[in-house]
């Protein structure tokens, strides 16, 4: 049974390998049916990019299967292309032609085709090349190198080309000045895709000029660098030399702070070569740049290098050129890293001192270095010492530390102390320390003054006689009596009537500020003052209160707040009020004011009051005071109709007097004439006339 089954895997496998087989012979010959039908010709198959190309394909007679009426076809690559123009010609054969504008492929194909079987079968394809002709080689360089024996040059070649570009380097020989041609050199062909190229020493002379060019040549065109003319020896670069320290001898002095001993081994090469050298260094220390030395001895191969910054790392290099023939700088060398030696300390120190109250001789010392030097050698310690009277080679050291200050118990027979800083290399020159007494006259009129929120301003007047110099301490206030937060400064100028403070100011801070005045062998009394670097505003306005009140009025009160430290005093007062109907009302008061009667309210109504106490420093208003004015009561309600009354009432009497008086005739009666001078015949009452 499993016999069985492999048979018919067998027999599948067969039949399917032989269907693979005549599927691939009908291809052939259905491909080899149109093989030589159609031939395609253009007009340049290398072009510029982006420029127009020409191509025709002529059918030949011997496809006379063909159908006369077929449409050829042009493709580009994958994209067929129209606008292809078809024609019969006299001798029987087909031919098309089409023109593409513009060809943006560096490399593509172009084929002409048939529709054939249902199929678009290739007749004949050609491949089309387009790029740019070669770019003019730039900075073209040559230098000789004494290791390889060689001539290196380098160029910039220029854009690509797209198309494949022959570089060469050509050269011949010539004298005087490269005019005329004698010896043709070797062409120097670079590796594919490089811009350089060596001459090798056998094709050179070295003490002769030569004319060296670079030359680029495609399908386009031939482009060629500027001619270089050269000595080979004129073009020398040198290997630097390998910088190192020099050896220590036992019997030679250590180096000078702030130098280095260095050597060089020069290149064994260039030894039968004239050159000079130069060293260039920097220390490692912050963004520093190199500094130039040179020309260094050419026979001694060593040098000593001073004006250094002492204990400090520096990075030094080498670097050599032919000399004094033509030539090129070498490399700089590799670093090599040395550190100066240290120096002992050159300052002068400052110094103050001060006594405690309570146990006069313990004394607090303080100093201050100030360098003499730009280079003036690091401080690691300060040594405080005692030197007792007739004992020359005896010192007791009072303290020994690394601060700035220094709080010791003074021998009761010592009238004097020494300050010196010191390091590894020594100390500085000895700073006596006399414990004088408060001699002097003292200053007048000390006075202080804020310049700007991180500034002090104080000043005196000169005393007489005029100090040599002064000491001029501050520090927060009297709620820090520790001497550590107070700073000080020594001042060497005694003709100076003022200083401005900038060291640790802080604004809105109350300071004390003492000044000492300094005379020779002695000293003034402490004059103290204190000052705000920076005031504040007021930090509340005054509480209004009502004080009295009526229909149209209010009288306010309030009690001015005491001046306090540290606060801008006042300049004035504001008071505002708003009625129901958001009217603003303000007016403007003196500092000194505690009062203001308010006119021209409105009867039962109700106001908003606020008052703001201002300074230079700022200004804060006070709590909102809420009043409301009174509205008439029911007795002045009574008064006043009662009033009314009255007047109407002596109005009514004085109109009836008016009309009693005064003679009128009564409309409600007829008039009756005179009887002594009218006829009573001829009188006839108004009614029975209109009768």
């Amino acid at each position: 049974m499993r016999g069985r089954s492999e048979h018919q895997v067998g027999a599948m496998a067969r039949l399917r390998n032989f269907s693979l087989t005549w599927a691939a012979l009908i291809i052939l010959l259905l491909s080899g049916s149109l093989e030589g039908c159609g031939h395609i010709s253009v007009s340049a198959p290398i072009v510029r990019l982006g420029d127009p190309i020409t191509a025709s394909c002529i059918i030949t007679q011997k496809c006379s299967h063909l159908d006369p009426e077929s449409q050829i076809l042009w493709r580009l690559g994958a994209d067929l292309q129209p606008g292809g123009r078809q024609q019969h010609l006299s001798d029987g054969t087909q031919e098309s032609t089409i023109t593409l504008p513009h060809l943006n492929h560096t490399r593509a194909f172009l084929s002409c085709c048939l529709n054939w079987s249902n199929t678009v079968q290739i007749l004949d394809q050609v491949e089309l090349h387009a790029g740019y002709p070669p770019a003019v080689p730039r900075n073209l360089s040559c230098l000789m190198n004494l290791t390889t024996n060689s001539l290196n040059c380098q160029w910039e070649p220029g854009p690509e080309t797209h198309l494949p570009t022959n570089i060469t380097l050509k050269s011949f020989k010539s004298r005087a000045n490269c005019q005329t041609q004698e010896d043709s050199i070797q062409d120097c062909v670079p590796k594919d895709g490089q811009s350089r190229c060596s001459i090798p020493r056998r094709h050179l002379l070295l003490y002769q000029n030569m004319v060296i060019w670079v030359q680029a040549e495609n399908a386009l065109g031939t482009s060629m660098s500027l001619q270089l003319c050269l000595n080979p020896m004129d073009v020398v670069k040198l290997e630097p030399p390998m910088l190192r320290t020099l050896d220590p001898n036992p019997e030679a002095p250590p180096p000078e702070p702030g130098c280095l001993h260095l050597c060089w081994e020069p290149w064994k090469p260039g030894l039968f070569i004239n050159q000079k050298c130069e060293l260039r260094h920097k220390p490692q220390r912050g963004d520093a740049s190199w500094a130039l030395v040179g020309p260094l001895p050419s026979e001694a191969f060593q040098y000593e290098l001073c004006g250094l910054l002492p204990a400090t790392t520096y990075t030094l290099q080498i670097r050599c050129i032919r000399w004094p023939l033509p030539g090129l700088w070498s490399n700089w060398s590799p670093n090599l890293e040395l550190r100066t030696t240290e120096r002992a300390p050159t300052v002068r120190l400052d110094i103050w001192w001060r006594q405690r109250q309570l146990d006069p001789r313990t004394v607090q010392l303080f100093w201050k270095p100030v360098p003499l030097e730009e280079d003036s050698g690091q401080i690691q310690g300060y040594l405080v010492s005692w030197r007792p009277s007739g004992q020359a080679a005896a010192i007791l050291p009072l303290c020994n530390t690394t601060e700035l200050s220094c709080t010791f118990h003074l021998p009761s027979e010592a009238q004097e102390v020494t300050l010196e800083a010191y390091n590894s290399a020594g100390t500085s020159l000895p700073s006596p320390v006399a414990f004088s007494e408060s001699r002097g006259p003292a200053l007048t009129r000390l006075h202080a003054m804020s310049r700007d929120p991180h500034s002090l301003w104080v000043g005196w007047e000169l005393p007489s006689p005029q100090p040599q110099g002064y000491v001029i301490e501050w520090g927060p206030g009297p709620s820090s009596t520790s001497n550590s937060n107070k700073t000080w400064r020594m001042e060497q100028s005694g003709s100076i009537t003022g200083f401005l403070l900038k060291e640790n100011i802080r604004p809105f801070q109350l300071y004390e500020i003492t000044v000492t005045p300094l005379y020779q062998d002695a000293m003034g009394p402490s004059q103290h003052v204190y000052a705000y670097s920076q005031e504040r505003g007021p930090s509340r306005a005054p509480e209004l209160r009502l004080n009295h009140i009526g229909k149209t009025w209010a009288q306010l009160e309030w009690v001015p707040e005491p001046p306090e430290l540290g606060k801008s005093p006042l300049t004035h007062y504001t008071i505002f009020w708003t009625n129901a109907q958001n009217q603003f009302f303000s007016a403007i008061l003196n500092a000194s004011s505690s009062g203001f009667v308010l006119h021209g309210l409105k009867p039962a109504s109700l106001y908003h009051v606020h008052l703001m106490a201002a300074s230079k420093a700022g200004a804060i208003n006070s709590t909102v005071l809420n009043l409301m004015t009174l509205t008439p009561e029911g007795s002045e309600l009574h008064i006043l109709l009662g009033l009314f009354g009255l007047l109407l009432l002596l109005t009514c009497l004085c109109g009836t007097v008016w009309l009693c008086c005064s003679p009128k005739k009564n409309p409600l009666w007829p008039n009756v004439p005179d009887p002594a001078h009218s006829s009573l015949g001829s009188w006839v009452p108004t009614t029975m006339e209109e009768k």
